[in-house]
């Protein structure tokens, strides 16, 4: 047992609980369990029972637990102060945790642990300095500065995700963001902000083959259902793909441009089901990135998948010290 750690991935939807071999990065057991409902202790019960399924009763016995987790985190204090796909703010998931598993608990930004394990077993192996993004339910990257994960003064490094890409416009309906905020990236690409500007503007009148490819139900629209309307031709299905293509891609251009990594990994459920919209982020960000911060850059896409956080969460929190 000593050479496995025990890692786990918090998202808005879901949670995940691995053992990992921390020296080759493969994940022994997994257990995957839905959120039915969001509110931290029964959050931190969902978490306790996937624990248990792949460590057994005794999970102290693997040492200090790594949790990311979709949200802003207090570096080194396990308090998220703001998770806005789970409707939290200032919730001490670290002490919760820690007393509902009898082990003690590191918690960092899921982006973090996802960088984290793409860096080591993944698709920026061998690279010392690396930026991280992914598209799914909500938008984030990690970033990794000389070998080292770097998460910022307060831990908040990286929230790529609430970076400010359009301020308000007149006649234009502002789309406010789950952290709050007006214009943040994530209220145009995050998975779950898409679905409600699909849905509300079909329920507008706008025209889309879109619904075709959900059944008639536009309620369940996802990025795959856009994908499949775009590559049948739908022009607001490609029209919405080349407005999100270029503000993913320009945002991710800057943060190229500001921390000059030699690899840039996308990945994410958004842009794993939508090679379309990939191709335009891709397109975007060479456009964008100034010419001297792509010189060493290679584009490459996330290898790890769903696994990437929680192997990096195991990692860090096998890690000395805080």
């Amino acid at each position: 047992m000593a050479s496995l750690a025990l890692g786990i991935d918090l998202g808005g939807t879901n949670a995940r609980a691995a053992l990992v071999d921390r020296a080759t990065g493969e994940v022994v057991a997994l257990e995957r369990r839905a959120l039915a409902r969001r509110s931290p202790e029964e959050v931190v019960e969902v978490l306790r029972r996937a624990v248990l399924a792949v460590a057994g009763e005794r999970p102290a016995s693997l040492g200090r637990i790594g949790v990311g987790v979709a949200g802003q985190v207090m570096g080194g204090t396990g308090l998220v102060f703001n998770a806005p796909n789970l409707g939290w703010r200032d919730v001490p998931l670290g002490n919760l945790l820690a007393g509902a598993l009898g082990a003690p608990v590191r918690v960092v930004n899921d982006l973090s642990a996802a960088a984290w394990g793409e860096t080591c077993f993944g698709a920026a192996r061998g690279a010392r300095d690396v930026l991280v993004v992914f598209a799914g339910t909500g938008v984030g990257s990690g970033i990794v500065v000389g070998g080292r994960l770097h998460e910022g003064a307060c831990g908040v490094a990286g929230e790529l995700g609430h970076v400010k890409v359009r301020p308000p416009r007149a006649g234009e309906p502002p789309r406010r963001c789950g952290c709050g905020s007006v214009g943040c990236l994530e209220a145009y690409v995050g998975g779950a902000n898409l679905a409600v500007r699909v849905r509300a503007e079909v329920e507008a009148g706008v025209t889309t083959r879109i619904v075709e490819f959900t059944s008639g139900d536009i309620s369940r629209v996802t990025a795959s259902q856009v994908e499949q309307a775009c590559q049948a031709g739908d022009a607001y299905a490609r029209q919405l793909w080349e407005e999100l293509g270029e503000l993913l891609g320009t945002a991710v251009a800057n943060a190229v441009t500001l921390l000059n990594p030699e690899r840039l990994v996308l990945g994410g459920g958004v842009l794993r089901a939508s090679p379309t919209l990939r191709e335009r982020v891709g397109f975007h960000v060479a456009a964008a990135t100034s010419r001297t911060a792509a010189a060493r850059l290679a584009v490459v896409d996330a290898e790890r998948g769903d696994e990437a956080g929680v192997i990096g969460a195991a990692l860090l929190g096998s890690e000395s010290g805080t």
